[in-house]
């Protein structure tokens, strides 16, 4: 059966024209109107051309005029500051494009100028804020400034003490300032704050229980891992430091699921396979073990594919 869609009828000079139907823009004019939508960015008139690339990017059949009119639409939507345009035609590129080198360059400067621009607007706006101290907090601490971080965090604690994270950022700090051999006590009590704040943060389960690992505390790290990944059954690190602190303590057969786990939700990295082959050899399992180094090698080489037998 034919739908009866409504017609719209155009009246011209010459008489009347039939066959656009209405409240939809055929593709070959959508193709028109980008074409001359990216001949004024290209001649500087973005302001004329954003609103064309808005309107006919998402109506474009040809891939490869589609490529070119998102980026000119995202070229255009950051020269005018427009954030909602720019970040519709970075989503729309990196969804149709994924693998497109120029796509994943364009994505990460403008993201990267987004965020800059965002965090401008954010000191700018509400410079008292503790987000606006939060966030200059994470500068120090990208930086390696650790006592400028805690410095800050534990300001906005201190009028903010139930904030959600600021006590695992401060903890997050603290570790790295004390180094692979430093003192983890007062890291390990703003992680415990934590957790009073945010009860189900599958990070700081995740933390402790690799502070207890390191430390030879099975069983607290067992717990805090097992606690991790039934926060978050998708934290596949979880699984690993749940293994691995089995097979410490000398539990291999047990420490085969939470191996597999991790093997199954991280393919390609060589130490889950290379931690199941230990695991099934010291379980009996044979065969296990042989394919898992197998495939240990395998993900190693596709790591460094020029270091292959080394």
């Amino acid at each position: 059966m034919r739908s009866h869609w409504p017609v719209l009828v155009i009246v011209s000079a010459g008489g009347l024209l039939f066959g656009q139907t209405a409240g939809k823009q055929a593709p070959a004019d959508s193709s028109a109107v980008a074409e001359r939508a990216l001949k004024l960015a290209e001649d500087g008139r973005c302001q004329e051309a954003l609103p064309l690339l808005n309107r006919a990017v998402p109506r474009l059949a040809d891939k490869q005029l589609l490529h070119r009119a998102a980026m000119g639409q995202a070229r255009c939507a950051m020269a005018r500051e427009d954030a909602q345009s720019a970040v519709s035609a970075l989503m729309l590129l990196k969804r149709e494009f994924p693998s497109d080198p120029e796509v994943l360059y364009i994505c990460v400067h403008y993201f990267s100028e987004l965020a800059a621009r965002t965090s401008q607007e954010l000191a700018a706006k509400a410079p008292s804020s503790f987000q606006a101290r939060r966030l200059e907090a994470e500068a120090f601490e990208s930086h390696g400034k650790w006592d400028e971080a805690a410095g800050m965090y534990r300001g906005i604690l201190k009028q903010n003490p139930k904030e959600p994270g600021i006590h695992y950022r401060l903890g997050q700090v603290l570790l790295a300032k004390a180094g692979d051999s430093g003192p983890t006590d007062e890291a390990r009590a703003e992680f415990q704050k934590e957790l009073e704040v945010d009860p189900r943060n599958s990070a700081v389960e995740f933390t402790l229980g690799e502070l207890d690992r390191h430390a030879g505390h099975l069983d607290d790290a067992l717990r805090h891992f097992t606690r991790a990944s039934q926060i978050d059954p998708e934290f596949a690190e979880a699984y690993l430091g749940l293994g691995l602190s089995l097979a410490a303590a000398n539990r291999f057969a047990d420490a085969v699921k939470p191996f597999e786990t991790y093997v199954k939700m991280q393919p390609d990295d060589p130490t889950g396979h290379y931690q199941l082959a230990v695991a099934y050899g010291r379980s009996g399992n044979r065969e296990g073990a042989m394919r898992e180094a197998a495939a240990q090698k395998e993900a190693a080489a596709r790591q460094h594919p020029g270091g292959a037998g080394h």
